[in-house]
């Protein structure tokens, strides 16, 4: 508890400058006696009054039919049989189905070398035919090592699910995961498909022509991002290093054009050294979105000393980019930190939305508030808005490795992990989903 004092001086704190957006709502979805983080969202584009939002702890999924007005927790989600399920992602496919990617194991390897003293592990995915209400009783393996002392036996990481919905696309209904696969001697990048509504997936291909350092750490291959074009064409991304690579495909995931740098940033990893105080580690990994001829790329780094979000374009699908645009609209090296950035496109109007965590409130760059970025010209320039009324204090807590945004028909939904209030009896960090309505702005 803290007293009268404490709490007054940490009430000036708690006020945000930024307007917030238009129809702005914030609830929270995890129940008080859990812990929460690495979330993921997605709206139904059968039906867009149904959101499915999934975070890690384990592997729990909630369900809105209203727009997300209101969320209930779904059951049948999280495996019995691992010790650990997480890493979660959810897309939805043409016919209204909902997806959830996981990853298990029971025992991690060594502190970053996760290859090293590693045991069973792998890459789950289960489907809900309902809206995210009910899942399918059995998991569909992607790659999964079921003793852990296979020949040829990996370690698999962060998997990230999403699909082809459009119409004009010859691969219309195909889902798709990508992940890291760490090696005791390399990091390299795997994908796999399903064209049967998740059923069975297809043997995992490599898609990184460059392969990165063992260790979770600055040099290897992390933070795959993936997103389907109107006519089929896969954009797949991630760090290598320091830098952003492209891989494309554009028969369905079969084959992949070799990876290449298409944006040079900072290192990715903000965690040790207290790099942003307060947490107990942060990311910058990036994320792609496409309408129409353009490509555009987001992630975070330090370049300006403090951290910033930033948007880069293509209009020529990938081939050459703009500069990058800073996102964050606070002054030029603030010392106050945005970070863990997420990016959707609008695939009906095209607009650009880009969310963060943001301490731009205080000059002791230690509480933390919530904010949405929105661009309607192409990623040129963004207006900020607060989509959280209060900010709060990390408290070394983990937040996770990411957060997760969608956006679809100027309907704009977000999800993400804040620790609970300190005189809060919730366990220490809370997942909160925010929703924003731009259909008349």
């Amino acid at each position: 508890m803290i007293g009268a004092a404490a709490r007054a001086g940490l009430a000036l704190l708690l006020q945000v400058s930024l307007p917030h957006p238009p129809g702005a709502r914030v609830v929270d979805v995890s129940p008080p006696a859990a812990r929460g983080n690495e979330p993921s969202i997605a709206v139904n584009p059968r039906n867009p009054a149904q959101i499915v939002g999934v975070y890690q702890g384990p592997a729990h999924a909630v369900y809105s039919t209203d727009s997300g007005r209101t969320f209930t927790t779904a059951a049948g989600t999280a495996p019995s049989d691992w010790r650990s399920a997480g890493d979660v992602s959810v897309a939805f496919d043409d016919k209204g189905n909902a997806y959830l990617s996981y990853l298990v194991f029971d025992r991690l390897g060594t502190n970053s070398y996760w290859r090293h003293g590693a045991g069973r592990n792998g890459i789950y995915v289960r489907r809900s035919r309902d809206g995210g209400a009910t899942w399918d009783t059995a998991a569909v393996p992607v790659r999964v090592w079921y003793r852990g002392d296979e020949p040829g036996m990996q370690y698999e990481d962060m998997p990230r699910i999403f699909a082809d919905v459009s119409p004009t696309s010859p691969y219309v209904g195909s889902i798709y995961v990508g992940w890291i696969e760490w090696r005791i001697d390399k990091s390299i990048m795997l994908f796999s498909r399903s064209t049967d509504q998740g059923r069975t997936w297809s043997a995992p291909i490599r898609i990184s022509t460059q392969a990165g350092l063992p260790r979770d750490d600055n040099g290897d291959v992390v933070g795959f991002h993936g997103v389907v074009a109107a006519d089929g064409t896969i954009d797949a991304i991630w760090n290598w290093g320091s830098t952003i690579v492209l891989a494309t495909s554009h028969d369905g995931g079969r084959t992949f054009s070799p990876s290449r740098v298409v944006q040079q940033v900072a290192p990715p990893y903000f965690g040790g050294t207290g790099a942003v105080p307060g947490l107990g580690r942060v990311f910058g990994f990036p994320q792609v979105g496409t309408y129409g001829a353009n490509l555009y790329l987001a992630w975070s780094d330090y370049r300006n000393g403090d951290i910033d979000a930033f948007v880069a374009a293509s209009r020529d699908r990938g081939r050459t980019w703009s500069a990058p645009v800073r996102v964050t609209t606070d002054s030029l090296h603030s010392g106050r930190d945005q970070f863990f950035q997420f990016l959707a496109v609008d695939p009906k109007t095209g607009d650009l939305y880009v969310q963060f965590y943001d301490r731009r409130d205080d000059p002791r760059n230690r509480m933390t508030g919530f904010t949405l970025a929105r661009s309607t010209d192409g990623g040129r320039t963004f207006v900020n808005y607060a989509w959280t009324d209060s900010t709060f204090a990390g408290r070394n807590a983990f937040l996770g490795d990411y957060t997760w945004l969608t956006a679809y028909d100027g309907r704009v939904y977000g999800i993400w992990a804040e620790t609970a209030p300190i005189d809060s009896t919730r366990a220490g960090t809370v997942v909160r989903i925010g929703t924003a309505d731009f259909r008349k702005h």
